[in-house]
């Protein structure tokens, strides 16, 4: 099964890892310390996101998760007052909400800056509007031909099972996350938390490994990184995707949770993901760099 493979490649790459390192004896303590009641019961912000007619707002969702990445262009986006990257991008769609499949389908770049609000946009972030429209064609493409134009009729082909989406999604380049699969997972993760879509296997999911929550658990003591390595992420320099450091830090955050979960009861790495995420929106975490990768994978 396709999430049993992240896990074990994940617990590969941290027994390995020549950059990144859990710190095993940290763990108890901080399970013992997070938040977890927070883990319980989370939801998506309706400020920022579209939560109305259930059809629209499955159909939102969906379609949200399908450009959300581009945190490595982030620092360049022009963002909306008091809302970071991410929450601008979701703020942006809701509004220009709804497209239809259509629309989807041949939406280009210049479309994309202005529904994000993206006025007279850098280079860095036409290609990010770009990869945005490439995206938002690819998913219109896919429902479009292969559902009908019909968002719901995607998620009756994954049987109520949120491990099967994930190569339903995969169909598509930008979801084809080998080893981590991060918005395909998020995406099952999100219809449940829109309570749009019922699956019965969320527990499987592993957590949606990015930059964010790599970076609270550095910060909070629970990894550590190669002081080169760490010193070029606080100077801001790109870490390229795929090289053996970023897949490090995204493969030790993931299999860290997972240790983390035997120090806890009932708790999914799901439900770990949402405490983690959004601890790194607290100014603690805001106030130091990030690794940052120009990639579609987050």
């Amino acid at each position: 099964m396709v999430l049993q493979e992240v896990r074990a490649h994940a617990a590969r790459v941290a027994s390995a890892s020549r950059y990144v390192r859990i710190q095993h004896e940290r763990l108890a303590d901080y399970a013992a310390w997070l938040p977890v009641d927070e883990a319980r019961a989370p939801q998506l912000d309706p400020a920022t996101h579209y939560l109305g007619e259930p059809e629209l707002t499955l159909a939102y969702v969906v379609t949200l998760d399908a450009i959300n990445f581009g945190s490595g262009y982030f620092p360049h986006l022009q963002k909306r007052p008091g809302l970071s990257g991410y929450f601008t991008v979701a703020a942006s769609l809701k509004d220009a909400w709804p497209l239809t499949v259509e629309q989807l389908q041949h939406l280009a770049t210049e479309d994309c800056a202005s529904i994000f609000g993206q006025i007279s946009p850098d280079e860095h972030v036409m290609e990010l509007m770009g990869l945005f429209a490439q995206a938002l064609n690819d998913l219109g493409r896919l429902v479009g031909e292969r559902y009908v134009g019909d968002f719901r009729r995607l998620l009756e082909a994954a049987d109520g099972s949120a491990e099967r989406l994930v190569p339903l999604l995969a169909e598509m380049p930008f979801y084809r996350d080998v080893g981590f699969y991060k918005r395909a997972q998020l995406t099952a993760a999100d219809l449940s938390v829109a309570g749009v879509a019922r699956f019965h296997d969320l527990d499987r999911l592993t957590i949606f490994a990015d930059n964010l929550v790599p970076h609270v658990l550095r910060v909070d003591g629970v990894l550590e990184y190669d002081p080169e390595l760490l010193e070029r992420i606080n100077r801001e320099d790109l870490i390229a995707a795929g090289s053996q450091e970023e897949q490090e830090i995204r493969a030790c955050a993931l299999h860290a949770v997972e240790l983390l979960r035997g120090h806890l009861d009932g708790i999914t790495a799901m439900q770990l993901d949402y405490v983690l995420w959004n601890r790194g929106q607290e100014p603690a975490y805001k106030a130091q760099p990030r690794h940052r990768a120009r990639t579609v994978f987050y």
